[in-house]
């Protein structure tokens, strides 16, 4: 009997510890499964400001003409047409209901990171080109903007869908694209970490306008004439395409070091596997490229950020971030900071975390110096007395239709009132066209003294 009655206790312990967390799911996560089922109501999505980005309490068209024309296709809404925005990924979070009072609870509020009249100013800044621009705060993790272009307007529904020029329902700072000579800054980080500072900057490599392989095969440069003899300072100011393939088919750097570095950048290299970036529910894809002869154009051609090689704009900001504090480990960006519920209680959302360590400190330091001084002495003018860091990148897109070019600028600011990263793309730019160091220039004007970390 004194047997049955342990066993009766212990049973009614665990049923009653299982009720207790059954009551648990239901409180907390009652608006994740409402919202999931269809039958919640939705709050707002703000800015940090308040500026609303979303609202699920009344018809967006109440809002002014072109609230939401610069965050439509980041944001979201909850129509289902988008998939990888923070509406659809945060859905359970928006949600207006109380396991106390259900749906009539109140609103709910999610603020984010966005500074909406920066990412407006960097919206118009692009004109009528299309392309993307995303910062974040390479001290704290914040993103205050972050722009895709061209942008639908979830205001003006989407009865015109299949008339909506390509890309309207994606934020192309997720998707990897061809990075062109942005890539250069990644080969260098390799190799900084595999041969040393000094040896790789005392380096010097002859451009004639091409430079042909032991294969055979060509690379050619922007600069028809040639740059001369140079080093690696001046080969990367001048994104100079037979210094950086002499580099890498040289052997001072073996290509097992870059592919080594590659990948604790994030890359997928010859089919490897990468972890994907998450924030706050979006996913974006890793980098990829194939490396496999030093001799190779392929090769050569993917180090330089051409051929098979691919990568987002948000992970070649989140390289900058890494160069820009000098460690060589980011802190990782988000989106959401805060969360109010209906019944009025705040929680934070964010938190400050960091990615692994993708290369050295001083290889980040090296490339800092390298990035600082072009800033200064090629982009001043332009990006005014800000202390910035630069590399700018032309990717050549080819397609069965056409071919066309990419303009790139990454870099970040070291200025204590606007300490970003930041990575900016114009797609099919022409040279009458707004350049990236201008948009640059936008954005840091639209952000200086508004985000010091």
């Amino acid at each position: 009997m004194r047997r049955a009655g342990k066993w009766t206790a212990l049973l009614l312990t665990a049923f009653f510890i299982g009720l207790i967390y059954l009551a648990y799911r239901l409180i907390t996560q009652s608006s994740f499964y409402m919202a999931k089922s269809g039958a919640a109501t939705y709050g707002k999505v703000v800015d940090r400001t308040g500026d609303v980005l979303f609202d699920g309490t009344q018809p967006l068209s109440n809002y002014g003409w072109g609230q939401f024309a610069d965050v439509g296709n980041l944001i979201g809404d909850t129509s289902g047409q988008m998939s990888n925005t923070i509406v659809a990924k945060n859905i359970g979070l928006l949600a207006n209901y109380s396991f106390t009072y259900g749906n009539n609870a109140g609103t709910t509020v999610l603020e984010t990171t966005l500074l909406h009249s920066a990412n407006r100013a960097v919206s118009n800044a692009f004109g009528m080109k299309n392309g993307t621009a995303i910062a974040y705060n390479w001290k704290t993790g914040e993103v205050p903007v972050c722009v895709s272009k061209p942008c639908v307007d979830i205001a003006q529904g989407y009865e015109g869908l299949a008339a909506m020029p390509e890309g309207s329902l994606l934020c192309k700072a997720f998707y990897p694209t061809v990075p062109g000579s942005t890539q250069k800054v990644s080969t260098l980080l390799a190799a900084y970490e595999s041969a040393g500072v000094e040896k790789i900057n005392a380096l010097q490599y002859e451009c004639t306008g091409s430079w042909t392989n032991p294969n055979g095969d060509d690379i050619h440069c922007h600069a028809e004439f040639g740059h001369g003899v140079q080093d690696l300072a001046a080969a990367f100011a001048n994104s100079c395409n037979p210094y950086f393939a002499q580099l890498v088919q040289s052997g001072n750097v073996p290509l097992s070091d870059i592919i080594r570095t590659y990948q604790h950048m994030g890359y997928a290299v010859n089919g490897s596997e990468a972890d994907s970036f998450d924030l706050n529910g979006i996913t974006i894809q890793p980098g990829s490229t194939t490396l496999t002869n030093k001799d190779e154009f392929e090769t050569e051609w993917g180090a330089l950020g051409q051929g098979k090689t691919l990568v987002s704009p948000y992970q070649l900001m989140l390289f900058q971030g890494a160069v820009a504090n000098g460690t060589g480990s980011a802190v990782k960006p988000y989106l959401l900071r805060s969360k109010t519920a209906p019944d009025g209680k705040v929680s934070s959302l964010a938190s400050t975390q960091y990615t692994s360590q993708m290369f050295s400190p001083v290889a980040a330091q090296a490339v800092q110096d390298v990035m600082t001084k072009n800033a200064a002495n090629n982009y001043s003018l332009v990006l005014g007395g800000y202390t910035c860091g630069v590399k700018s990148g032309t990717a050549q897109i080819k397609r069965t239709d056409k071919s066309y070019e990419n303009s790139f600028l990454v870099g970040y600011c070291l200025d204590e009132s606007c300490p970003v990263a930041f990575c900016v793309m114009i797609e099919e730019r022409e040279q009458w066209d707004v350049t990236a160091a201008q948009i640059v220039r936008v954005l840091l004007d639209s952000l200086n003294g508004q985000i010091g970390g």
